[in-house]
């Protein structure tokens, strides 16, 4: 169906929900546990943690923009400090599996030892239980999402079904959590990661051009602001955070901010508003 404009604030003419996956080295060892031993390929991802990490956080402080940080609990092990600056700083905290696994492949006794593994990681770093999920790599299952409501998430972002944010049953006996759709096109991941071994993306395509992908951005967040929608960003800081990317941001923030009348809220700001206004 036809998705008409949200229920918004009072005054507002469009959600913007801005995230951030730390998925640091653990993206890469998803992809081939050979990794380990590739200090090359490693790099890649711990470079967002060390240097892309605090530029978008100082990004984010310059427009006043708090944003959901999705946090996988090997992250929160390695990293607890970067972490708990996050929170430190003003952000939300939410889970992102625990060590970059595909939900989809594994028992429902797994997935539920897995994600509560993540969640007691991420409160053990930085203080603060994870208030959404979003499954790291491939699919997930129903289940995930009853699973992660269970472990005290109340929201998900991880459907591409919608522009709006929606209650969804995730069990027989009609548990929900709210769905906060998403677009590969508003992710930077898929533009600019690149690595040769493990080859990323497959094919070996090169990463793409800055004007156009902003361009891209734009196009997307103008389309969701016309039409009272929630545009949903993803940033990895090992792709967002070098120098010339975070100018991108920079630049995309701006014409973001620029608009009158944008909600930027976290998930639970956005759960909470829909539980006042049940949108379906």
């Amino acid at each position: 169906m036809y998705a008409k404009g949200m229920k918004l604030p009072e005054g507002k003419k469009c959600a913007a929900f801005i995230t951030v996956n730390l998925s640091a080295e653990f993206f890469w060892l998803s992809l081939d546990e050979k990794a380990a031993d590739m200090p090359k390929t490693l790099s890649l991802g711990q470079y967002g943690m060390t240097h892309g990490l605090p530029r978008l956080l100082d990004l984010f402080d310059e427009f006043q923009i708090k944003a959901a940080f999705f946090v996988p609990g090997r992250t929160a092990e390695v990293y607890p400090k970067a972490v708990k600056e996050v929170v430190d700083r003003g952000h939300e905290i939410a889970c992102h599996g625990y060590e970059y696994e595909n939900f989809s492949l594994l028992s429902y006794g797994e997935q539920r030892e897995r994600i509560a593994k993540a969640a007691k990681a991420i409160e053990e770093a930085c203080g603060k239980k994870p208030e959404g999920f979003r499954a790291p790599l491939g699919d997930l299952m129903l289940e995930t999402l009853n699973i992660a409501r269970e472990c005290g998430m109340v929201y998900s972002s991880d459907l591409f079904d919608d522009d709006r944010p929606y209650f969804m049953k995730v069990s027989e006996e009609g548990d929900e959590i709210l769905q906060i759709p998403m677009q590969w096109a508003n992710f930077d991941l898929p533009y600019f990661a690149f690595n040769y071994r493990p080859a990323f993306p497959a094919g070996q395509g090169r990463i793409a051009n800055y004007s156009n992908v902003l361009s891209n951005w734009k196009d997307e967040f103008t389309g969701h602001y016309h039409h009272n929608l929630c545009y949903t960003m993803q940033l990895d800081p090992q792709t967002a955070g070098s120098p010339g990317r975070t100018a991108l941001i920079r630049e995309f923030l701006q014409f973001m901010t620029g608009h009158e009348g944008v909600w930027f809220a976290t998930g639970r700001e956005i759960y909470d508003h829909c539980m006042e206004n049940r949108m379906r």
